[in-house]
């Protein structure tokens, strides 16, 4: 059988465990070997930094987006691990309703994809609730899947975000350059993120557009292998609000979709036109380059009539052709009338 310890007396204190002073308390009270010499203390372990940044985006789209820029959409959320999903908005529905769905959400970044005539892709980014915002049309878009690069990055790691030298010489692009690295970058320490980076976020500018792409970082060499997707944005404007308000910028250079078509029907329809035109000048100048000659009488005087033959009437039935016989049937007949023979026989 165990033995039971014995209770201690209620009036002795219990014992604390001792523990070693920091770095940032005084120094130790000195002890009786070396006056003025502290006792060497472990400092105690650094804190590591806790998930201060919470940037949260809100990425959805429209109804009526065709599945190229679903695949895109899904795209971006598996590389930012700091997104979060929700369901299509109808198009009845104003933009400002995007604002509540965010603060329910918890989000205060937004990309919103918009879709129109089921051909025409547009991205809002903004900041909810109090702005700014920026339009674009998204052209040349090709997915993950679709491109099937070699290139390849942990999922939930953090990007490196690099930007043409040309954002930090004109204000709108100064502006887009905060609102990319406020909605792009992951923040640190985030609980789905991993805690190092491995490719690269790139936004190039290029004929007044903003091309971005994603490559990976390989460790051997420090060269970059392109992952995906890519896209082109096209600015279209930017707005003081959260989708609205005041127009800070319009691009002065922005032609619509719509706009685009038309002018590629006038252009058909003006080289048809001009065909048209060039067949009618040729069927004139052919009219006009023959020339009308009269006619000469003494020509006629060596022609000599043809003799006028009489007409005959046959008042008798012409006589019957004979019938000629196919010899090769005669012969078979034959044949087959003599076998006859032969079995009766």
């Amino acid at each position: 059988a165990t033995k039971r310890k014995p209770d201690r007396p209620a009036g002795r204190p219990k014992k604390r465990a001792k523990r070693a002073p920091s770095a940032a308390e005084p120094d130790a009270k000195p002890g009786p070997e070396g006056a003025g010499q502290a006792e060497y203390s472990i400092p105690p372990p650094v804190a590591q930094g806790k998930w201060k940044n919470k940037e949260r985006v809100l990425i959805f789209s429209s109804r009526g987006i065709d599945f190229r820029a679903r695949h895109l959409m899904q795209d971006l959320r598996t590389l930012m691990p700091h997104s979060k999903a929700d369901t299509k908005m109808d198009r009845k529905d104003q933009l400002f309703v995007i604002n509540e769905a965010c603060e329910m959400k918890n989000c205060n970044k937004c990309i919103f994809f918009e879709a129109k005539k089921k051909q025409d892709l547009y991205m809002w980014l903004s900041n909810t609730p109090q702005g700014p915002s920026a339009k674009f049309l998204v052209q040349n878009v090709h997915t993950l899947a679709e491109l099937k690069m070699t290139g390849n990055c942990l999922r939930g790691s953090r990007p490196l975000l690099s930007f043409d030298p040309t954002f930090d010489k004109e204000p709108h692009y100064a502006l887009l350059k905060e609102l990319f690295i406020q909605i792009f970058s992951t923040p640190r320490y985030h609980p789905k993120s991993q805690p190092f980076v491995d490719h690269v976020f790139t936004f190039t500018i290029t004929d007044e557009r903003i091309w971005f792409r994603n490559y990976q970082i390989i460790e051997e060499d420090a060269s970059l292998v392109e992952i995906g997707p890519r896209f082109v944005l096209n600015l279209i404007k930017i707005f003081q609000g959260s989708f609205g308000g005041a127009t800070l910028y319009e691009n002065p250079r922005y032609r619509s979709p719509n706009m685009h078509r038309r002018l590629i029907r006038l252009s058909v329809a003006a080289k048809f036109r001009e065909k048209q035109e060039v067949k009618e000048v040729q069927k004139i100048k052919k009219k006009g380059s023959k020339v009308l000659i009269g006619e000469d009488r003494t020509e006629v005087v060596f022609e000599t009539p043809a003799e006028e033959k009489p007409v005959e009437i046959q008042l008798v039935k012409p006589e019957s052709k004979p019938i000629v016989k196919d010899k090769k049937k005669l012969r078979k007949i034959q044949r087959k009338k003599q076998k006859k023979l032969f079995r009766t026989e």
